[in-house]
């Protein structure tokens, strides 16, 4: 399996035209080279000639007719992230120019989101692919009130439309598509349990959001969730304070799509919390679609594990695929832990082949305390990053290394001054 190193090679040049410009090369390295997200800083390039306080163009040179690649600048670390076209050339490396003047270009931005109906919708090529329900969600009816919740992602779709995600299966009310409470923790000695809105004794709800952005490659949210101690019913208290940042990338390919998701959390309690070990809690949660049972769906880990062997073993990543809604090949999900993740590679929670009745329901997680405590000290930050590619047709083991890596791995930069 070859490693993939995303190398920029920056150099700067004084136009012999009125523009300025800096051209810079991506390093495919010696393996799977992929479409996926670039960083370029612009503060190594203070220095060159350039004004990047006025409008920009960023090419990708070709060697014949140079193409206009989206770029998007991210304030927060002053720079800007585009996607690479695929040039499946010898080359090794692509090359590009980021130059003043103003774009030309009328394609449309492919992403963007938009609230409807208590959800915020992150959406690409204007369809809805990843929601976020900020409102309430009851139960259906007959079923107890306690199961509200609010604060969770569902659906997540498919490029081709496939739902993934499933809420409030009558087996589990408390499911609620892709979420991470924490299940059996300690608050002053006294148990609390986020995770199984049932027994009443805590829930994660969605409290504001606190930053919205769209541009051409990305759209993303942070939303404040509050999980809350219920075990003293008159004066609930917040046991931990937490910032969802979710981030949809434009792969600009019609099979695939990727967001990632990271959870920053601290406890404002005097003791803190403590999440005690167990097979299930935090990290991250999917209920998988009704559709995939023990016949039609599969599991292959970074290290080689399949449905049979995965549940408690560690990994950088898992792909979980199954049966498209048509019957007519397959759809899934990679899940990509990242390396500074507590205990990485993280341990997980895959519901056994003979689950539920021996229907064989997917249930995929990636917990980090499956196998040892973790204390919450008071009013530290904690984080947990995670990035999914959600694909349509088959994603191989191979492509999933490429996709970790770059996931893994902060782009490596040089100045050349020439």
């Amino acid at each position: 399996m070859h490693k993939i190193v995303l190398f920029i090679l920056i150099t700067a040049v004084w136009s012999c035209n009125t523009k300025n410009s800096i051209r810079f090369a991506v390093k495919k390295g010696d393996g799977v080279f992929l479409a996926q997200p670039v960083h370029f800083d612009l503060k190594n390039a203070e220095a060159n000639q350039i004004d990047f306080k006025e409008a920009m163009i960023l090419f990708q040179e070709t060697g014949k007719e140079d193409i206009e690649v989206s770029f998007q600048l991210d304030e927060s670390n002053g720079g800007i992230w585009f996607v690479p076209v695929i040039d499946k050339g010898e080359d090794e490396t692509l090359n590009f120019r980021l130059e003043n003047g103003v774009s030309t270009s009328k394609s449309g931005t492919g992403v963007s989101n938009q609230k409807q109906n208590g959800n915020l919708q992150l959406r690409l090529q204007d369809k809805p692919v990843v929601s976020y329900r900020y409102e309430m969600t009851y139960p259906p009816v007959g079923a107890d009130s306690i199961f509200r919740k609010s604060g969770y992602i569902h659906p997540i779709i498919t490029p081709k439309g496939d739902t993934l995600t499933r809420i409030q299966p009558d087996d589990h009310y408390h499911h609620y598509g892709f979420w991470g409470p924490w299940t059996h923790t300690q608050v002053d000695g006294e148990r609390v349990d986020f995770w199984n809105l049932g027994e009443g004794m805590g829930t994660v709800l969605f409290k504001e959001f606190k930053k919205e952005e769209s541009g051409n490659v990305f759209t993303s949210f942070t939303a404040v969730q509050e999980h809350i101690d219920l075990k003293t019913k008159e004066d609930p208290q917040v046991a931990l304070n937490e910032n969802l940042k979710v981030r949809l990338w434009n792969l600009n390919r019609p099979d695939r799509y990727m967001f990632d998701y990271k959870s920053e959390f601290s406890s404002p309690l005097e003791n803190g919390i403590l999440f005690e070990a167990y097979r299930y809690g935090g990290g991250l949660g999917l209920r998988f679609n009704e559709r995939w049972k023990a016949d039609n769906c599969s599991v292959l880990t970074s290290e080689g594990n399949d449905r049979l062997t995965a549940d408690g073993t560690n990994a950088k990543w898992c792909i979980v695929s199954g049966e498209a809604s048509d019957g007519k090949g397959t759809n899934g999900i990679l899940f990509m832990s990242h390396p500074k993740n507590r205990n990485h590679p993280e341990p997980m929670r895959i519901w056994p082949i003979d689950a539920n009745g021996g229907r064989g329901d997917m249930f995929f997680e990636f917990c980090p305390i499956r196998h040892e405590e973790w204390k919450i000290e008071p009013n530290k930050n904690y984080e947990l990053n995670y990035r999914m590619v959600v694909f349509d047709g088959t994603l191989n083991a191979e492509e999933a290394e490429a996709y970790w890596q770059s996931f893994a791995s902060e782009n490596q930069i040089e100045l050349i001054n020439k």
